[in-house]
């Protein structure tokens, strides 16, 4: 997937993005603003505003509250990060020391709430923000049940796939989703198209994250991304959950699991099982079928260069490596 054709193709409302980013995390003290500023020119491939201003576009004709929303969904997403490094006691993110590591978790959860609000005030400013709000607020009330589930099943070594898909729903999934419904509902988009928006946005989401998942026993860390962090945090994803399945062997694994902490040469048997059976594969399976509804959920809309790049983002999930 070429990203710099897809910014060019979005031109202006890419650059009006960027500036609304830019302006809506201006700060009076110096080190908040360096930090500010520090992060936005590393802060990833924002696929969550661009599937926004796409989905807009195979929608109708974007506007300011459509790069509000969509500048919005990149400031939440950056927040929860920061307020999840500090819950992880993670030292890097995309092969870069985190805020929290580089100015202790009292810093990082302040800077996380400094553009948690600027969030918050670019919706207030919409025309349309007593109904985008909402959706707003059930992602961040989703973005915490997702993390105290997983934490409750990383003690307990208990998660199922009905579990892992909630957590990947709470945790990734629904803060795409709202940035499918926002962008939507900003050009005033029929029941049945948003419904559309909603749909791909989610499924590509759930996509999103079970690639994730996948890469932590398939990554290479020459490009910046861990491997085996999954386990070493005691977290059961959808590999592991597959190759249990018919191992005879999940007993075993879920007590390795548990155990880690105390044995970390577990880290290393755990990831040769899953690799031994089946489970990258049983996860890509899974993984096929949430691009599949994906791109299907596309099918009510015209054809245009938007909705073939929604599907090109969507497949891109196969090929990634980071």
């Amino acid at each position: 997937m070429n990203l710099a054709e897809i910014t060019e193709y979005l031109g202006s409302d890419w650059s009006g993005l960027e500036e609304l980013m830019r302006s809506g995390l201006t700060s009076g003290v110096k080190l908040l603003q360096s930090v500010n500023d520090s992060i936005l020119a590393s802060s990833g491939k924002r696929l969550r505003p661009m599937i926004s201003l796409l989905t807009a576009r195979a929608l109708g004709t974007p506007n300011i509250d459509t790069l509000r929303y969509a500048a919005a969904c990149e400031l939440l997403h950056n927040a929860t990060l920061m307020h999840d490094d500090v819950a992880d006691e993670s030292p890097e993110r995309r092969g870069r020391p985190t805020v929290s590591a580089l100015f202790g978790s009292s810093a990082a959860v302040l800077i996380g709430d400094f553009w948690l609000s600027r969030a918050v005030d670019l919706i207030l400013m919409s025309e349309d923000h007593e109904r985008v709000v909402g959706f707003f607020s059930r992602t961040l009330s989703d973005l915490a049940e997702g993390e105290m589930l997983q934490m409750e099943k990383a003690a307990s070594a208990d998660t199922d796939e009905d579990a892992y898909f909630s957590i990947i729903h709470n945790k990734t999934a629904s803060l795409f989703e709202t940035a499918g419904m926002a962008a939507a509902a900003s050009v005033g988009a029929s029941d049945e198209r948003f419904e559309a928006a909603k749909q791909f946005a989610l499924c590509f989401g759930m996509a999103f994250q079970i690639k994730d998942d996948i890469l932590d026993y398939t990554g290479d860390t020459r490009l910046g991304k861990p491997v085996g962090l999954d386990i070493r945090e005691q977290k059961i994803t959808l590999p592991l959950l597959g190759a249990m399945r018919s191992s005879g062997r999940e007993a075993e694994m879920r007590a390795k699991v548990q155990a880690v902490h105390d044995h970390p040469e577990y880290c290393r048997e755990i990831h040769s099982f899953v690799l031994e059976n089946g489970g990258v594969e049983y996860a890509s399976a899974k993984l096929d079928e949430y691009i599949g509804k994906a791109c299907g959920a596309l099918s009510v809309l015209p054809d245009s260069t938007a909705r073939r790049y929604l599907e090109e983002i969507a497949h891109y999930n196969v090929f990634r490596q980071l």
